[in-house]
């Protein structure tokens, strides 16, 4: 990044290659983001004097507002494209509004929550949980990988949020052999889950999974003539490293593109001050309704990037009311206990989602359990500031700091896991006490069916037969009738 006043722009100074320029007004504000294939040509032309005389109203009086100017460095136009559609949306910038220059490219969505998972495309990015991918340029081209997938995968296309057998009747991709059928069983959540877990890998950056493959079919149609199939292969190729190559970023993940997730650790490092790098950044955060079902998340970045393998998720055991710091105190003496007692290394930093209340529990428990010092920060999320031990004031970073994204993505990442667990945890207890109402089942009947089958999604997936031979005391006349009840409910 480079930035200057309005009054030193020189040419020279800017690059004659692609890029994002951003301009400020006197009160550092964003007033307008533009990209180009050469920013020096483009940015010449905002500073030339004769342009106030000849620009139309608007482009006067972004002219006329500008104060700073700075720009961003980038590989080629689309990685422009993506860096100028991702900081339009950060920072909503009033001149882009008025002269309508925000475009909206298409998003990759998919939502964890979902007990068959499915890939969506979207405009906009919306604060429910799901994962983003994206902005992609070529929509035709993310829509001719997303079939693909969705074909290669056999994953569902259909738009229930839960489907069954009655959706099936009339599902036309399950009569073409598309897709793999989980609303009729023919492969559990656990079987779907892992190509869903698949799918995400491709999207993260490793479309070798799918694209050797491809290779292959591409050989073997070219050595039996077959150059029509051959050149499908080569085209489906193309367009999935194209869509999911290292341009390629995660809305919740992704820092500047002009910044590897190294580099992000290093400045995060430079603001905070501490003497070792971040590799290992773990943050917690808390869900609860009213201390109802109150649960904890921990999740792991390792070198600014997640480590999904070292999320954990928590039940809140101690507090039974809504007190956060507490939970927080609770969590945190739970997890380092286990890592300390197990001899297991710690993070280079820990971040407690909140401010000096959450922070402080945290530095608390981390006392008394005798961990060595370790760099503990809290972020609080109205303005985004950053608490820090032994400091008063909050330390405060500019928005487009790669160390500020790398904690924010941080921070709402382990949101989105402890919420995740909370819905989770509620829809079972609802769906669980239906049982309650059925007349005949008191507790004991009720823990041995769950026992027995899990869950109530599979109580209902079960015959009267199987529910008799499981669960003793029941026969099979009280199982039809559970079984009746369950279909009217």
């Amino acid at each position: 990044m480079f930035k200057r006043e309005k009054s030193q722009f020189r040419p020279g100074d800017v690059p004659a290659k692609p890029g994002v320029y951003v301009y400020r007004d006197r009160f550092d504000k964003v007033i307008y983001v533009g990209k180009a294939v050469n920013l020096r040509k483009r940015m010449s032309h905002y500073f030339q004097p004769s342009r106030l005389d000849t620009a139309d109203p608007k482009l006067r009086s972004l002219i006329k507002s500008i104060f700073t100017w700075e720009y961003y460095e980038v590989k080629n136009e689309e990685e422009a494209l993506i860096l100028e559609s991702r900081l339009i949306k950060d920072y909503a910038p009033y001149y882009n509004v008025l002269m309508r220059d925000d475009k909206r490219f298409l998003l990759l969505k998919i939502n964890l929550n979902e007990d068959f998972p499915r890939l969506r495309l979207a405009r906009v990015q919306k604060d429910d949980n799901a994962i983003y991918y994206g902005p992609f340029p070529s929509g035709n081209n993310l829509r001719i990988a997303v079939d693909y997938l969705n074909r290669h995968f056999g994953l569902r296309v259909c738009r229930t949020p839960t489907p069954d057998e009655n959706d099936h009747r009339h599902c036309l991709a399950s009569t073409i052999r598309d897709c793999s059928a989980p609303c009729i069983g023919k492969v559990s959540r656990e079987e779907y889950r892992e190509r869903i877990n698949t799918v995400i890998k491709v999207f993260e950056g490793q479309h070798k999974i799918v694209t050797d493959g491809l290779r292959e079919k591409m050989a073997v149609a070219a050595r039996n003539m077959k150059f029509e199939q051959a050149a499908k292969w080569r085209d489906i190729i193309g367009v999935i490293e194209d869509a999911f190559g290292q341009k390629n970023r995660n809305f919740r993940f992704a820092s500047i593109p002009a910044m590897t997730g190294d580099d992000a650790v290093k400045d995060l490092q430079s603001a905070l001050k501490i003497a070792n790098t971040p590799a290992i950044i773990e943050g917690f955060d808390i869900s609860n309704i009213g201390g109802a079902l109150a649960v904890a998340s921990m999740v792991c970045f390792e070198n600014g990037k997640p480590a999904r393998s070292r999320y954990r998720r928590f039940r809140i055991r101690t507090v039974d009311h809504s007190d956060d710091f507490a939970m927080m105190y609770e969590v945190i003496t739970r997890c380092y206990k286990r890592r300390l007692e197990e001899n297991r290394p710690l993070p280079d930093l820990i971040m407690v989602d909140g401010g000096k209340g959450q922070l402080g529990s945290a530095v608390d428990a981390l006392v008394k359990l005798g961990v060595p010092p370790l760099p503990v920060i809290g972020l609080a999320k109205k303005n985004e500031e950053i608490f820090v031990p032994g400091r008063s004031e909050p330390l405060v970073l500019d928005r487009s700091r790669p160390a500020l994204r790398v904690l924010q993505a941080l921070r709402d990442e382990a949101h989105r896991f402890a919420i995740s667990y909370h819905r989770e945890l509620r829809a079972k207890r609802l769906q669980e006490s239906l049982l309650d109402d059925m007349p005949g089942i008191g507790p004991a009947r009720k823990k041995a069916l769950l026992q027995a089958f899990g869950s109530l999604r599979e109580l209902r997936k079960a015959t009267a037969e199987e529910i008799a031979a499981k669960v003793p005391g029941i026969g099979t006349a009280f199982a039809e009738e559970l079984i009746h009840f369950l279909k009217k409910n």
